[in-house]
């Protein structure tokens, strides 16, 4: 079983920066892929960013690409998501998640960011 806390968000003025952090527990987390995704008021889930659990290979959502950068620390557990030049329409609830393969299979319980214009 994998537990993962996010911290890290808040309320940020347009062209600012934030970094989310997610601190996982449990064995093993060097072999989970990690992606950070996130929910915006009246719509879907969306992927935002993920790295591989080896290489450290990593993809971005067309929306979050020159923006932000996602990367992990495994001797802490931990996987962050650095976000500048923050936009209103970034303001969502982001969630981190993990699994092995294809999937993922746990999920945090998300970390509120506003963005304020």
């Amino acid at each position: 079983q994998v537990q993962l806390v996010e911290s890290g968000g808040g309320l940020v003025q347009a062209g600012g920066s934030l970094r989310l952090s997610c601190a996982a527990s449990g064995r093993a987390f060097s072999s989970y892929n990690m992606g950070w995704f996130r929910r915006a008021p009246g719509k879907e889930r969306e992927f935002v960013a993920g790295i591989r659990w080896r290489g450290g290979n990593t993809a971005y959502a067309d929306s979050a690409k020159g923006r932000f950068t996602i990367s992990r620390d495994n001797a802490k557990n931990t996987v962050y998501l650095q976000m500048n030049s923050l936009k209103p329409e970034d303001t969502a609830v982001y969630y981190c998640a993990g699994g092995i393969g294809v999937s993922y299979d746990y999920w945090g319980q998300g970390t509120q960011v506003f963005v304020s214009s």
